[in-house]
């Protein structure tokens, strides 16, 4: 069983900045793809960012321009540079990864909070 443990979640004003981490358990090797979802309160999970197997990545529109995902293959981390943040990026946010072995297999985080605030 693959996890995924998320961390770098906090406090953060509006304009600033935060780096939120996760650590799989498993090679960034094995996954098809990984990535950032958040949930703020009273509205459905959003994809934050994304990055497949090929290294092409994805961005929700409200982040393009701000957000930065990566990937390290030797920490097997997936990474989130969140800058110029806005009070709408306020969520939990979720890391995920998918496999690809004879069928799809999602996991998921246990989610950071962050908020943002003046």
């Amino acid at each position: 069983q693959v996890q995924l443990v998320e961390s770098g979640g906090g406090l953060v004003q509006p304009g600033g900045s935060l780096r939120l981490s996760c650590v799989s358990s498993a090679s960034m090797f094995s996954f098809n793809a990984v990535g950032w979802y958040r949930q703020a309160p009273g509205k459905e999970r959003e994809l934050v960012a994304r990055i497949i197997d090929g290294g092409s990545t994805t961005y929700g529109d409200s982040v393009k321009g701000r957000f930065t995902i990566s990937r390290n293959f030797g920490k097997n981390t997936i990474d989130l540079q969140m800058n110029n943040v806005k009070p709408e990026d306020t969520a939990i946010y979720y890391c995920y990864a998918d496999q690809l072995l004879g069928g799809k297999y999602d996991y998921w985080g246990q989610g950071t909070q962050v908020t943002v605030v003046s």
